[in-house]
């Protein structure tokens, strides 16, 4: 039996707080195909491919395809080992900016009107 744990009772999991949300603000989210390489944590910042419907991809200030401009948070990790993925993204909410993930060129300053204008907005938090 582990620490801190009573007679009789067992450890069934543990609770590990979300840092992602940072306010009360009402958060819409959808399901999405997100494109990529590698892996994508939660928090990372979309943008839409504009040729595509629902396509998004990790928003590059360089991009020429619409995802430049930053349109949505990712809410949850994803792999991109067997192709795309369909996940989880926010439209409108309050996040810390702290655990943004950024794609080239882009920068908490940066982004925070683009989002802001969309209703998603950027905001310090408690340390991750």
């Amino acid at each position: 039996m582990g620490p801190g744990i009573a007679d009789g009772f067992n450890e069934v999991g543990r609770l590990e707080p979300e840092n992602l949300i940072a306010g009360e603000f009402p958060r819409v989210s959808k399901f999405v195909t997100i494109t990529g390489t590698g892996t994508l944590p939660e928090g990372a910042v979309l943008g839409e491919i504009t040729a595509a419907d629902d396509l998004y991809q990790l928003s590059v200030l360089t991009a020429t395809d619409g995802s430049q401009t930053p349109n949505a948070i990712l809410a949850e990790p994803v792999d991109f080992t067997l192709g795309d993925v369909v996940a989880r993204v926010y439209l409108t909410g309050e996040f810390n900016q702290e655990i943004m993930i950024l794609g080239g060129g882009h920068t908490v300053a940066s982004v925070r009107r683009m989002l802001r204008q969309r209703s998603i907005f950027l905001k310090g938090n408690q340390a991750a």
